[in-house]
């Protein structure tokens, strides 16, 4: 069920917050020894399920918007009393202090955690592989990655679980498992949701977000979990992020010459009877230009890996994280970080550090900065000419888990989200229907991509096209 299908039957009495929990926790139980979406399950989830409960029982029209709902969090998001590694064996003993700011707001909100997620380390990843206590499957083909670096997140969705999840979006994280898993994916505005209690990968990309099984959810989550925290001060409020109007009829931008970066070609094909469907429904396609976009993903790939060189240095087993002892404290240092991190972190902070050094800054930091810069200048002036720009979300379905064993060849698979991160603007991946490997049917995902501060845009097209339930196949 949606949020808003649970709600009802909430408000109703057909079904209460205590079966809910409980259901999840059966379908836990059964499913999750194979898919490995948890890293932790709450065990204090069945008393808030009846705190919840009692709630809705004594009645009253001030019941919050999630009161009983139940929540699975990205282990790399804090709650307080709770195990918060971000899948890394660096941070194996580490219990939050506090709840990070979206957390309070679900909290406040009524929400109910029932467990913490998996992920790739430190969200460093796109298919959930390289966690250190083990990877995500898809649920939908046990056989596949579910995506990532929100993989675990968005299979406890998938395999029913949950309703909702909350992840994290780096470079693409939220929006490519919620195609690699037939689901919603919504990555605001940069800024519009709080970054307070994530654990920091790239802070000038990160951002929390949400996978769930409408855009109604996604709205509904948005709204609690967003606006202005003092702990924050990049946070922006919805005088900035509601004030992109929507419309009747769209104009899309369809970037062509971008959109030749290897996408198979069934899903190619449904992309463009995506196209057809909304030409159908009376809104403009119309074809842009945007070329910086292509060097997106090398800009990306400096940015981000000097961001981690630079938020993982604290983890070095004296100030956080396990420490394994040497003879001196050089030695602890190298031992600690040797042992703690797992290689896709040692390869970005390797590269990061390099980027970031004496004689290379300004050669490969500097630059990809100020790329990033005209990227911005290249959306803004897009977004002049058309309502909203629209790829696919990822180049391929689910792939094999080992087949991307070649780092560049994983890299790749973001080519069409790390855009988004680059230039801070929201974005929403949709379900575009499926295509078929070895006799499986495979989800595909649509990206919408809107002006800074159009989640209103993207939740109307999104209302539009995916939850009145007209484009499911395409």
């Amino acid at each position: 069920m949606t949020i808003s299908e649970l709600r009802k039957k909430f408000l109703s009495g057909e079904y209460t917050p205590k079966e809910a929990v409980a259901d999840a926790k059966s379908v836990i139980a059964e499913k999750d020894k194979n898919i490995h979406a948890y890293l932790d399950v709450f065990d204090d989830a069945e008393k808030m399920a009846e705190e919840a409960t009692s709630r809705y029982q004594e009645g009253g029209e001030n019941i919050p918007p999630l009161c009983g709902v139940p929540l699975a969090i990205k282990n790399n998001i804090l709650i307080e009393g709770k195990r918060a590694t971000a899948a890394s064996k660096i941070l194996d003993n580490y219990v939050a202090t506090y709840d990070a700011t979206v957390i309070k707001r679900l909290r406040d909100a009524g929400a109910i955690f029932v467990g913490s997620t998996n992920l790739d380390e430190f969200a460093m990843g796109s298919s959930t592989e390289n966690s250190a206590y083990g990877p995500t499957k898809n649920p939908i083909d046990p056989s596949r990655v579910p995506g990532g670096s929100s993989g675990g997140s968005a299979a406890a969705v998938a395999m029913g679980s949950v309703p909702a999840a909350l992840g994290t979006d780096t470079g693409g994280s939220i929006r490519q498992p919620a195609s690699y898993c037939g689901l919603v994916g919504l990555k605001p505005t940069y800024g519009a949701v709080s970054r307070y209690g994530l654990m920091a990968m790239g802070s000038s990309l990160d951002q929390a977000g949400t996978l769930t099984n409408s855009v109604e959810d996604a709205e509904t989550l948005f709204k609690v979990i967003s606006g202005r925290d003092p702990h924050d001060m990049t946070t922006i409020g919805p005088d900035t992020y509601g004030a992109v109007a929507t419309k009747e009829t769209y104009t899309f931008g369809v970037p062509r010459a971008f959109l030749g970066q290897g996408v198979d070609a069934d899903v190619m094909e449904r992309f463009e009877a995506h196209l057809d469907q909304l030409r159908a429904d009376g809104h403009k396609i119309v074809d842009i230009e945007l070329p910086l976009f292509e060097a997106g993903l090398a800009a990306y790939y400096i940015v981000m890996p000097a961001e981690v060189s630079s938020n993982l240095a604290r983890y070095d087993g004296i100030r956080y994280g396990v420490r394994k002892e040497g003879e001196n404290l050089l030695e602890t240092y190298l031992n600690s970080r040797a042992d703690g991190f797992g290689a896709e972190a040692k390869r970005r902070i390797l590269l990061g550090t390099y980027v970031l050094s004496s004689g290379y800054f300004d050669a490969y930091y500097g630059k990809a900065e100020a790329l990033r810069s005209k990227m911005r200048d290249e959306l803004n002036a897009v977004f002049t000419q058309v309502d909203l720009v629209v790829t696919p979300t990822a180049p391929t379905p689910a792939f094999k888990l080992g087949e991307k064993s070649d780092p560049l060849a994983m890299y790749r698979e973001d080519i069409f989200t790390v855009p988004v991160n680059l230039t801070g603007v929201p974005a929403i991946s949709l379900p575009m229907g499926e295509v078929d490997r070895e006799g499986i049917s495979l989800p595909t995902g649509v990206q919408y991509i809107a002006p800074h501060g159009g989640e209103a845009r993207l939740f109307d097209i999104g209302r539009k096209i995916y939850d009145a339930k007209r484009y499911n196949n395409g």
